[in-house]
This record gives C-alpha cells, sequence and structure tokens, in this order.
C-alpha cells in the first residue's frame, strides 16, 4: 500500500508542477494485475508499469512532452523504477466530453488553466 502512496505522490508532483493543477486535484485509480493477468512486453521488468493520464484538451504538444519526461525521470529518481519499464498515455477529450459536479466541463470554472 505503502508503494502506491508513494507513486501517486510522484505523479501528482509532475502533474502540478508541469501542468499547475491544483494540490487537492488528485484523482488517481491502481489497478494492480497479479502475472496471470498482465503479459508485459520483453526487456521489461516486473516493475513494468502502465501510466493512463486522461485530461481535457487544451495542453499544447510542447507541454504534454514535458509532462512525459518529468514523469520518467522522477519515477527512476523516486521510485527506482528505470523508464524502459514504464509506458504513459495521454488521452485528451474535449471539455464538452467531461462530465463532473453535476455539470460538463465547458460549462465549469476551473481553478486552473488547461491552456498550457
Amino acid at each position: 500500500m505503502q508503494k502506491k502512496a508513494q507513486m501517486s505522490d510522484v505523479l501528482h508532483n509532475c502533474m502540478t508542477t508541469v501542468l499547475g493543477l491544483p494540490e487537492d486535484k488528485r484523482a488517481h485509480r491502481f489497478v494492480p494485475l497479479d502475472k496471470t493477468n498482465f503479459y508485459h512486453p520483453g526487456g521489461r521488468s516486473e516493475k513494468y508499469t502502465v501510466i493512463e493520464i486522461s485530461m481535457i484538451s487544451g495542453r499544447t504538444e510542447e507541454t504534454k512532452k514535458k509532462l512525459i519526461k518529468q514523469i520518467f525521470t522522477a519515477f527512476e529518481r523516486n521510485l527506482a523504477i528505470n523508464p524502459v519499464d514504464v509506458e504513459i498515455t495521454i488521452f485528451e477529450q474535449p471539455s464538452h466530453c467531461w462530465g463532473f459536479r453535476g455539470i460538463t466541463g465547458d460549462e465549469a470554472t476551473l481553478s486552473y488553466r488547461v491552456n498550457v
């Protein structure tokens, strides 16, 4: 359990630093799979980790690449997970495709900028 908390802290730090998300904007879901339910690519270790990030579209290509590289660096430095064992995919959807707090994303006033 502590490993998940550490991973969440490292990931959240990357998101707040690069994307400017507020400190209280943390929503992480962990889906651990045992060896019988997950086959990782060759050349990877048992630490192989898949990170999928869903976000409202609007960030620049440069910002998204910076986030990906920051996660690689932070996972290696803080969690001893080699970048070869980390796979990151960013999924973006327009704000009108999001629903939270009883409204759609395009109706929401966010406390952070999306166009960074």
